[in-house]
């Protein structure tokens, strides 16, 4: 076969392949642009789904007339001019070959218009070739996208039909409104408007994106060395069936990561049912060059120079927010976690929080299910001091003071805004699981050690990571060169299968430089022994049994849902009881 040089055309074609995809890509790259350019309001038209035309008006800076033609040529940016820049560009569309990608598959005209230029410059393109003339417009750019790969016909047949690949475009579209809310963004289809963000603050984006509240929205804003976490989770009750509203950020970046999305998962674990899926915001900004961007020619994905420590901080970071209690919060729902990341990085146990139950420590020292409850003693801890018949409203208690039960099922309770409705053995269970979790983290001999063949990777985590196996209850030793002996594992999981649960969490290790597998296996059999402890439904709870379980729960992490996912409890505030009997109408 003969070696030859191909065309300059079918050469730019090809490259086009790695930043166009589909529509969507266009609408990714030219956006990027957009924000790059310092845009204040940003405008997007479609027209099937993209496929026939895609038009993006911007307020930006603009392109000066002289540097208009240098736009559209490969690799031409004024956003890098070293590799010392590349390594550290925050900027997003910084590859200097979208335009003319852009431009080789399909039919393009670009409008811009400086500040300093008394009329707009036009650029078109046509069949490959760009010509350059006046034109009148703001401030700013437009540029026209039509026929997307009319010229590339092999291409156009893998897109799907215009309202998939408009979905995909909406995506892209919110993926990047969602991190720069100080924006105005619009996205029309068929001339009609189908999204609309107004400028303003990061929550009412976000919660307007995400399909709830703003003020339900836990927060977290956090320092962790070089690295500052910011996030926006919606409450676990609010969970959905599909992953679709998780949205990741690096530098402002919208990327997919598996790092990140492991840590997140792993710590929403705790508190979502089933095959339940998380909705969140979380962005990441860390220095540049502890990041490689450059990864995928899309930019889409990422590459840390410590994926353990970014794993490490985000878990511990979004499972704290998570875990605030009800008591620490501003008002019913909402909750900003801003502290520096000390305890992140040390990893160090919080202290516990109260003593254990009767039932739970029957529970620790039988293992099994307790006696009637008179059998046991009180069913919820009274601090001696605590008034447990004090008026309802009280502002130091979120949860507000028992009224009354209902059908021995629900508490009624009453605070300052209104009714309060307790699922009492929900609401139990949590208290009852997270006072097991805080005090069961033991080890047990095994009466005959285990040992298994060992590769050289198992051996070198088991060194690396041997402070870190103690802590989960494991005692483990080598065992000649290529062994290793198990001599005790964690008490509740002593009746796993010790070599695979070690080998389990060895290989969790050596992925992430932690492990939740142990915590997850665990707290399963704590949860069945939670359920078993907690107060029944039809049992009759006095007043102050009532009180006290309310108390409980606004000191108890995760009060708001039950170890299955379900909610605690929910509230009815005044105003909304005073429209169901239209008070004031």
């Amino acid at each position: 076969m003969t070696i030859r040089l191909l065309p300059d055309a079918l050469i730019s074609q090809i490259a086009a392949g790695e930043v166009v995809e589909r529509p969507a890509s266009v609408v990714k790259e030219l956006l990027e642009n957009s924000v790059d350019a310092n845009a204040k309001v940003i405008q997007v038209e479609l027209e099937d789904g993209g496929i026939r035309a895609i038009r993006i008006r911007d307020d930006g800076d603009g392109i000066a007339a002289e540097e208009l033609p240098l736009a559209v040529q490969r690799h031409a940016t004024s956003k890098i001019s070293s590799l010392e820049d590349l390594a550290r560009v925050l900027t997003h569309g910084f590859r200097g070959e979208a335009l003319a990608a852009i431009g080789s598959v399909s039919r393009c005209s670009i409008t811009s218009k400086t500040s300093a230029m008394t009329h707009a410059q036009r650029l078109d393109n046509h069949s490959g070739q760009w010509s350059a003339g006046p034109a009148s417009g703001p401030t700013g750019t437009q540029i026209e996208v039509a026929g997307l790969f009319d010229q590339v016909p092999a291409r156009k047949r893998f897109l799907k039909s215009p309202a998939t690949e408009l979905n995909y475009c909406k995506d892209a579209f919110t993926r990047i409104a969602l991190i720069r809310p100080s924006i105005q963004w619009l996205l029309s289809h068929q001339g009609k408007p189908i999204i609309r963000y107004a400028a303003g603050s990061a929550e009412s984006r976000i919660a307007q994106c995400l399909g709830t509240d703003a003020s339900s929205l836990r927060i977290i804003q956090i320092t962790a060395g070089p690295m500052r976490i910011r996030a926006w989770l919606v409450p676990p009750t609010q969970s959905r069936t599909r992953a679709d509203d998780q949205y990741f950020y690096v530098n402002g970046r919208s990327v997919r990561d598996r790092v990140l999305q492991h840590a997140v998962r792993s710590a929403y674990s705790d508190v979502l049912h089933g095959d339940r899926q998380p909705a969140f915001l979380l962005a990441l900004d860390l220095d540049p060059e502890l990041v490689d961007v450059n990864v995928h020619p899309a930019k889409t994905e990422v590459r840390f120079r410590d994926g353990q420590a970014v794993h490490q901080a985000v878990f511990r970071a979004v499972r704290d927010a998570l875990g605030t209690t009800l008591g620490h919060r501003s008002n019913d729902n909402a909750v900003t976690l801003n502290s520096p990341i000390d305890q992140f990085v040390t990893g160090q146990p919080r202290a516990t929080q109260f003593n254990a139950h009767p039932p739970i420590q029957y529970l620790l020292n039988n293992g099994h299910q307790p006696p009637a409850q008179s059998a046991i003693g009180p069913l919820f801890m009274r601090e001696p001091s605590a008034n447990y018949t004090q008026a309802p409203g009280n502002d130091e208690h979120p949860l507000g003071f028992a009224l009354a039960q209902l059908h021995g099922i629900y508490i009624l309770a009453q605070n300052k805004a209104g009714l309060i409705l307790v699922d009492m053995h929900a609401a139990h269970e949590r208290v009852v699981y997270e006072a097991l979790k805080n005090q069961t983290n033991t080890c047990q001999s095994l009466l005959t050690p285990v040992s298994f063949q060992a590769t050289p990777l198992e051996q070198e985590l088991l060194g690396q990571y041997a402070e870190l196996i103690d802590e989960l209850g494991f005692m483990l030793s080598p065992l000649g060169r290529n062994q290793i002996a198990i001599r005790g594992l964690p008490a509740l999981l002593v009746r796993s299968n010790p070599i695979t649960l070690v080998r389990d969490t060895l290989s969790e290790l050596a992925q992430h430089g932690n492990t939740t597998d142990i915590e997850h296996r665990r707290n399963e059999l704590l949860s069945r022994m939670a359920c078993h402890a907690a107060v029944r439904a039809n049992r009759q709870l006095s007043i102050p049994e009532m009180n006290a379980l309310l108390r409980d729960m606004e000191k108890t992490e995760r009060a708001d849902q039950c170890n299955h996912g379900r909610p605690t409890w929910i509230s009815f505030p005044i105003s909304d009881l005073d429209r169901l009997f239209m008070r004031g109408q």
